[in-house]
């Protein structure tokens, strides 16, 4: 386990990996748009994109740029974004114009479940 770690450790240990590990409460930024997310579920390594670039740690500086066409649709604050399995979730804090995906696929907008009536 210990080695495993040791193994992903850069060899430059003043550079920041690309994408942190991800457990519910991460906060992510895009690095090509203004949309901001939080992590509702998932944990371990994720490529998560935003614009088609990949995401930064909260409070990180953006390099700027463009969504990727491809990935352009935005996002919309106050919805949540899953992944094709239900094993991501994501939480727009933050809308913008680069859509949320995860490698080259892009996440759902994941529907509200409907309330049991109350008759």
């Amino acid at each position: 386990m210990v080695r495993d770690a040791l193994d992903r450790w850069p060899d430059d240990h003043t550079q920041e990996s690309p994408m942190p590990d991800m457990k519910p409460g991460s906060r992510f930024t895009s690095n090509v748009c203004t949309t901001e997310v939080i992590v509702v579920r998932g944990a371990g390594e994720a490529d998560l994109r935003c614009g088609g670039s990949p995401m930064l740690s909260a409070g990180s500086v953006p390099d700027g740029g463009t969504p990727d066409p491809e990935a352009a649709a935005g996002t919309l604050m106050g919805k949540r974004y899953v992944d094709a399995d239900d094993t991501l979730e994501v939480l727009c804090t933050k809308p913008g114009d680069g859509s949320l995906g995860l490698g080259e696929v892009l996440l759902e907008l994941k529907e509200a479940k409907p309330l049991p009536a109350s008759d």
